[in-house]
């Protein structure tokens, strides 16, 4: 009589039990897949200074979702060779990380916020003309590494808040790489900008050619994304330069005979890139 009253309570325990067991399980298991996808859902793209021509886009399309794109004429250059070339790189799917000129330090005067609100003023209308949407972001390029001067982030600040005023939204191209900043200390020039632009919204696109945690001139990086290159708060990260800098790439491999990255579908080695990786297959995007 006992045994019998004690049956139908054993059994829905061990049906309760079963049940929570099992919805657990779906959801530590939709959880793993969905770390997974956001984990490795990386985009590979290229940059370079010289628009490689209107034949290399369907083969570097093979292998890249974005493609780097001057609105200005590059470092030490007089020529733009990107220019009106937009509709081409649409034509083939390709996205876009929007690049303007920075000024060198040697060039950053007592006029730095007068120069930053004239360089932004350019960035803005070049980039009206080439066709790009209010709100895309337009990265400012900062050749200079380790910290900054007080004038050059005077410049960048005038250069932000111009560039806001203009309808676009401001990124930075700058340095993730450690470097030496005196009595034993490093600094990144990435962290020395953020915490002088206060509370200004900034889109950071980093460089870290170093090895690791750079896997050198490959185009296959698996879930690596733009934190893998140190810097966490990156949108996106170049991970090789061309030509190899000896300074920081040395001990990277993937590089041809003559310094240079190329992709493996350019067997020729006919065009010489700058990789990178972003989270988005169009990182200057109007957000």
């Amino acid at each position: 009589m006992k045994l019998a009253k004690t049956l139908p309570i054993l059994a829905a325990f061990l049906m309760v039990l079963v049940t929570a067991v099992w919805s657990t399980s779906r959801y530590e298991h939709h959880k793993s897949t969905v770390s997974t996808r956001n984990e490795t859902r990386i985009y590979l793209g290229f940059d370079r200074n010289e628009y490689p021509g209107d034949i290399a886009l369907p083969v570097l399309r093979k292998t890249f979702s974005f493609s780097g794109y001057w609105l200005t004429p590059p470092p030490r250059e007089t020529k733009n060779t990107w220019a009106g070339k937009k509709k081409a790189l649409n034509a083939h799917g390709f996205g876009f990380l929007l690049l303007a000129r920075g000024r060198g330090a040697s060039g950053i005067k007592s006029s730095a916020k007068e120069d930053g609100v004239a360089d932004a003023r350019e960035a803005a209308q070049n980039a009206i003309q080439e066709g790009f949407a209010a709100g895309s972001v337009v990265f400012l390029d900062i050749e200079e590494g380790g910290r900054l001067s007080p004038q050059f982030h005077s410049y960048i600040s005038a250069w932000v808040d111009e560039l806001v005023r203009q309808g676009f939204r401001p990124g930075v191209y700058c340095s993730g790489v450690p470097v030496n900043d005196g009595n034993g200390h490093k600094i990144v020039t990435g962290d020395d900008i953020r915490s002088n632009v206060g509370s200004r919204s900034v889109v950071y696109w980093v460089f870290n050619d170093m090895c690791p945690p750079s896997p050198g001139c490959r185009s296959w990086v698996g879930p690596l994304g733009p934190a893998g290159s140190g810097v966490e708060y990156a949108t996106v990260w170049q991970f090789v330069r061309s030509p190899r800098a000896k300074e920081t790439a040395s001990a990277c491999e993937g590089y041809a005979s003559d310094e240079n990255c190329y992709t493996g579908v350019d067997a020729a080695h006919r065009w010489h890139l700058d990789l990178d990786v972003a989270s988005s297959n169009n990182p200057s995007t109007p957000r």
